[in-house]
């Protein structure tokens, strides 16, 4: 990852970072057993890429990258089942560019305090990228357990374009709305390294 400036963009991806790296560490755990090996910390960048396919993305958003913004606690300076894991200086303000997609900039924020909190900081960015027509793809992975959360995503995404790609990715299915939604825990498998074809047996080559 190389420093970088964050643009805005025509695909944007908001994570709730903590949720995601406490789903992480439930597939190692649970992989672990399963396939009796070493399962190893996701990979960031592959992660963000294999986020932006099941958001719709087959190309470059033109001259601007793919903007990411990681939230989390202030308490967590690090992801734990992640690499790159240290926000300050691995994660925050860095970019990455893949062969088929382009350029990634990510940014990582650390939310906590009395005045705002994590999950309101997160719809607000959310109802503020949600606002701009200009955003064509917008790719969330939010605590989708937490209900009272959820439901002030569903009200933030209300009124936005039409013509606008919305995709939340959860492990449970969610109750309609105004976007597509994608299992978060494919895309992490795949940046584990967790091929299709050891779930069947050796005799599938797809992979998730």
């Amino acid at each position: 990852m190389n420093n970088d400036n964050i643009k805005l963009s025509t695909n944007f991806i908001i994570a709730d970072s903590d949720y995601a790296d406490r789903v992480a560490f439930d597939l190692i755990v649970n992989f672990e057993r399963m396939l009796n090996r070493r399962i190893p910390a996701a990979s960031l960048d592959q992660w963000l890429v294999d986020i932006a396919l099941d958001g719709g993305m087959r190309k470059p958003a033109g001259d601007t990258p793919t903007q990411v913004v990681l939230v989390h606690d202030t308490a967590h300076t690090k992801l734990e089942n992640f690499s790159p894991s240290v926000y300050d200086s691995d994660i925050n303000r860095k970019a990455f560019k893949d062969n088929t997609l382009g350029e990634f900039a990510v940014n990582a924020i650390a939310v906590g305090s009395d005045i705002v909190s994590k999950e309101t900081y997160i719809t607000e960015l959310i109802k503020t990228v949600n606002a701009h027509p200009e955003v064509e793809r917008l790719m969330i992975i939010p605590d989708s357990e937490d209900e009272e959360t959820f439901a002030a995503i569903r009200k933030a995404l209300d009124g936005g374009s039409p013509d606008r790609r919305t995709t939340l990715f959860a492990m449970q299915p969610l109750a309609p709305g105004q976007w597509r939604q994608e299992v978060l825990g494919y895309s992490l498998m795949n940046a584990m390294g967790i091929k299709g074809s050891e779930l069947h047996g050796g005799s599938s080559e797809n992979d998730f």
